[in-house]
């Protein structure tokens, strides 16, 4: 029989001061309320942590309103069926989701019995003693032996999705999967097209933003769970590499991840004196740092859903072999935004740029600014990644310099020139010029208007006269006027 006496941990639970504050306020509550969870997990492994999900008999949805109210907060209804709601609370700690569900089944033991993995089935009761531990199915000792174990034979049966979520916990957690969940996982690869496009994209999207995505690539493709979900990956196997050091194009590829996780790393706020510890990466710190906290900026935008940058980052270089068209393709069967398709072509359609370009005169900058917009920041990285990933342990310290500067050139162009080169404050609009040569509106405006854009670029054009003489050389010959 489970045992769901509260027990000391083998180590204090460390709770951010919400928890406290959320004791405070339950304190007349006439039902228990459990913190359960990844909550109970990341308190033990004392891990700071911004999801809070609570549990209780009945009145879930109620809960959570109640808690927003308190705390000034914002709620929503998750589920009405299973009456589960969402409390968004702000507080000097800073931003906290608390989900308030009620128990998946009759009790406790059921709601516990019925999650993913041991580490995930642990509980505290908030309304009596949140240093007391409820663990009946002994996730903490998974915990201390860093085991991720399903919680019963149905577990990956009745949601395959926890296969993804097995490999991601497993690397954000630095834990390996017990022999007979990996089992259990490789087994749930059939039914993972059985899950709602939706449900897949946000699971493996976030297994891309771990901070050490190669780890998670290679495992879950490893584990076959990648096949149905990116199909391009299995054509790179069978691809030979462009570099010394890899037999396949995959192998390539996964070099590549982990490059790219390097340079975000090394762009990151939580950068470490290890960070910079190779040549490759320790150039790009030193010539590319001054414009380090506009890249963090750039990196730390989200997509819908709270989908990261750097997991897109990270699904460029896996589909950096297809056509611009191929990717946008796999980005809608991904149920990704059009905002992020169409990030995600150009990215794609304008890689092999830095990499085989010589000539970066300011037109040149100009044009791959105007094609790519924001998304040649990622372009640069991309690059990067690409070059240091290929190269591998052969990489020439000569040519690397000149690959860097190069980017350089490129992110100066941006955030240092940008109404110069890229962007030249117009000397006229469309109107004006219609109305100085007389011209019908149409096409024929839009391109004399970039015509006149990259004379002032190269330094032709610098006033209206410059600008007008420039467009009627570039007229042609059949009559566009009134």
């Amino acid at each position: 029989m489970a045992d769901l006496t509260p027990r000391q941990p083998y180590r204090p639970l460390y709770w951010p001061d919400i928890i406290f504050s959320l004791q405070d306020m339950l304190v007349d509550t006439k039902q228990a309320v459990y913190v359960v969870g990844g909550a109970v997990r990341d308190a033990l492994l004392q891990r700071p942590l911004t999801d809070i999900d609570l549990a209780v008999a009945q009145g879930g949805t109620a809960l959570a309103r109640r808690i927003a109210n308190a705390f000034k907060g914002d709620f929503f209804v998750l589920d009405a069926d299973r009456d589960v709601g969402r409390a968004l609370v702000k507080t000097a700690e800073g931003s906290f989701v608390i989900d308030v569900a009620r128990f998946r089944g009759d009790d406790l033991l059921a709601d516990l019995s019925d999650r993913d993995f041991t580490i995930n089935s642990m509980a505290v009761d908030l309304t009596v003693d949140v240093d007391m531990l409820i663990d009946p199915l002994d996730g903490e000792q998974d915990v201390r032996s860093k085991v991720i174990r399903r919680c019963g034979p149905q577990a990956l049966p009745d949601d395959p999705l926890r296969a993804l979520r097995a490999v991601r916990q497993s690397v954000q957690l630095e834990m390996r999967l017990e022999p007979q969940t990996a089992k259990d996982v490789r087994a749930a690869r059939a039914m993972l097209p059985t899950i709602s496009p939706e449900r897949l994209r946000d699971e493996f999207m976030k297994m891309l933003a771990v901070n050490r995505p190669r780890v998670a690539v290679r495992v879950a493709e490893n584990l076959g769970l990648l096949d149905s979900i990116v199909p391009e990956i299995a054509m790179l196997r069978d691809r030979p590499a462009q570099g010394d050091d890899y037999t396949n194009l995959w192998q390539e590829t996964l070099a590549v991840v982990e490059k790219m996780a390097h340079l975000v790393s090394a762009i990151s706020p939580h950068r470490t004196d290890y960070t910079g510890a190779t040549f490759g990466i320790g150039m790009w710190i030193m010539q590319l740092d001054r414009y380090r906290q506009r890249l963090q900026v750039h990196i730390a935008q989200t997509w819908p859903n709270e989908r990261s940058h750097a997991a897109l980052l990270i699904l460029a270089v896996l589909l950096s072999e297809e056509s611009p068209q191929e990717a946008g393709a796999r980005a809608q069967a991904l149920r990704l935004s059009n905002a992020e398709r169409d990030w995600l072509m150009t990215v794609i359609g304008a890689i092999r740029v830095p990499l085989q370009e010589d000539d970066w005169s300011p037109l040149v900058l100009h044009r791959f600014w105007r094609q790519t917009g924001s998304a040649g920041v990622d372009v640069c990285l991309l690059a990067a990644a690409t070059y240091l990933g290929r190269a591998g342990s052969a990489l020439e310290q000569d040519q690397w310099l000149v690959m860097v500067e190069r980017l350089l050139t490129m992110l100066a162009a941006y955030y240092d020139q940008f109404y110069e080169v890229v962007e030249p404050t117009p000397v006229l609009d469309g109107n004006q010029l219609m109305a100085e040569l007389g011209l019908e509106r149409g096409p024929l405006i839009g391109v004399l208007l970039e015509r006149i854009r990259e004379g002032q670029v190269t330094g032709d054009v610098t006033s209206l006269e410059d600008a007008l003489a420039l467009a009627r050389r570039h007229l042609p010959d059949t009559n566009h006027h009134k």
